[in-house]
């Protein structure tokens, strides 16, 4: 029988252990921030129903859709009725509409899932990849004190990722929406083109950004063009932005509440404690996605531009409308993890991770296995991840094993040990050895792994 090749399918990441490590711990460090928020954990099945999933996608999203179906179902004939999730949002928002007599609102949720896009694989692109969204969902109304609340999220969560410096950017679609009605620009065709072209701002010079809104296809005035890039071309702290912006005296209703909502982000961002170093109001921001009714965010990390936004997200009028009649605004944020994963590592940022086995209980003599197992229990019943080596192989093949699956401590006991009470620590990654009280030995080791060394001679610990 010819052996079948082992081979992972195309755009999915699969990581060596290590490496996992390093990844889970991302994934843990950003749902501790999201809890010391006060966001709760959601889960949702990894497929939907199609006709609830699909309901507002058509068209390219359809395409990329992964459906579900039995072997039994297709040998007879019937159409799949399960499909992925394509993202968080859908799904977030069936589940808000089915339990909402339920839930507490405002909804605060946080969701940590796989997500399935049938696109085409290539580098940093994925069909299977983790999204980390929070949204608050209110009931009727949501104060705009929630929009300053995703800049301190982000702040706090890539602080701790510590991936380097970075910049959250923000802006309010109204204040554009409304510069579009004070300029006559009406058909919503042409002002989601102006704003795919304001977003190459960052990309392309002034002049060419003027002759792309100029020219075939959305041609706007010379007057308007230049308008648009006058406004959204200002860059500068953000007290100058908004005084920026009210010397335009646009007189327009959407343009002022814009403006009034930005002024209240800015100033509880403030009052939230994220340093201005942190964040800037970017009026090249427009984000894409339909639903997106106010402020919306983009974050990059400064010294690796390439990567584009590493966390994105906004205020949306109503997220469930197609499954309720009640009126549920929100405002969220999403770090696709998968791909910034991915780019982290490819810039050098992301090593492998420390072991999650902190001790490795070794076995000198199988005479002693009881003792070993005995150890291994203390050690655990003290809070140290203890994996105990059960096979009785050479020292030199246990020491190799410690190093190569990176566990920093062996704990070495033979027969003149035990005769002695006494237990030896060995630090395999800073090299060196320390023996140790064998009724000590737990606390100790505890206090080792805080410290992160060996006790020097004589020194209490």
């Amino acid at each position: 029988m010819a052996l079948i090749t082992p081979r992972t399918p195309a755009g999915t990441m699969e990581l060596l252990p290590r490496r996992q490590i390093a990844f889970q711990r991302m994934l843990d460090t950003i749902r501790r921030n999201y809890e010391r928020f006060g966001f709760i954990p959601l889960e949702t099945p990894v497929f939907e129903v199609a006709d609830v999933l699909l309901s507002k996608s058509g068209g390219e999203t359809e395409k990329q859709v992964y459906f579900v179906q039995s072997t039994g179902a297709i040998e007879q004939g019937h159409k799949p009725d399960l499909a992925m999730r394509f993202d968080l949002t859908v799904p977030t928002a069936r589940y808000v509409a089915q339990h909402e007599r339920d839930l507490a609102f405002p909804f605060r949720r946080y969701q940590m899932q796989r997500v399935y896009r049938g696109e085409r694989a290539q580098k940093g692109r994925y069909r299977e990849f983790y999204q980390c969204d929070i949204d608050v969902i209110g009931k009727d109304s949501l104060p705009v004190a929630y929009d300053a609340e995703m800049p301190a999220v982000i702040y706090s969560v890539f602080t701790e990722l510590d991936v380097g410096p970075f910049q959250i950017n923000f802006n309010n679609r109204k204040i554009l929406l409304g510069m579009f009605e004070a300029l006559g620009v009406i058909d919503p065709g042409i002002r989601t083109l102006v704003l795919r072209q304001v977003d190459k701002l960052d990309k392309l010079s002034r002049d060419e950004v003027l002759a792309l809104l100029t020219g075939e296809g959305i041609a706007l005035s010379a007057g308007q063009a230049a308008s648009v890039l006058d406004m959204i071309g200002f860059s500068g702290p953000a007290a100058d932005t908004l005084a920026h912006l009210d010397r335009l005296g646009l007189d327009n209703a959407l343009f002022r509440e814009g403006l009034d909502e930005l002024a209240q982000v800015v100033a509880a961002l403030k009052a939230f404690g994220v340093p201005e170093t942190h964040w800037r109001v970017n009026l090249a921001i427009a984000r894409g996605l339909d639903y997106y009714t106010g402020t919306v965010y983009e974050t990059f990390l400064t010294d690796h531009p390439s990567l584009g936004s590493v966390c994105s997200g906004g205020r949306y009028e109503n997220l469930a409308g197609l499954y309720t009649k009640s009126k549920l605004p929100g405002v969220g944020i999403s770090i696709g993890l998968t791909r910034l994963f991915y780019a982290l590592e490819q810039a050098g940022i992301v090593q492998d991770g420390d072991s999650s086995v902190q001790a490795l209980v070794t076995q000198f003599d199988p005479a002693l296995l009881a003792d070993y197992l005995a150890m291994g229990a203390e050690l655990r019943a003290a809070g140290v991840n203890t994996e105990i080596y059960l096979s009785p192989d050479k020292p030199a093949k246990q020491f190799k094993y410690a190093d190569k699956a990176g566990i920093r401590f062996a704990v070495i006991m033979g027969g003149d040990e035990k005769a002695r009470g006494e237990v030896t620590v060995k630090d395999m990654i800073a090299g060196g050895q320390a023996g140790v009280r064998r009724e000590a030995l737990a606390t100790t080791l505890a206090w080792i792994i805080d410290q992160k060394r060996l006790p020097a001679e004589g020194e209490a610990v």
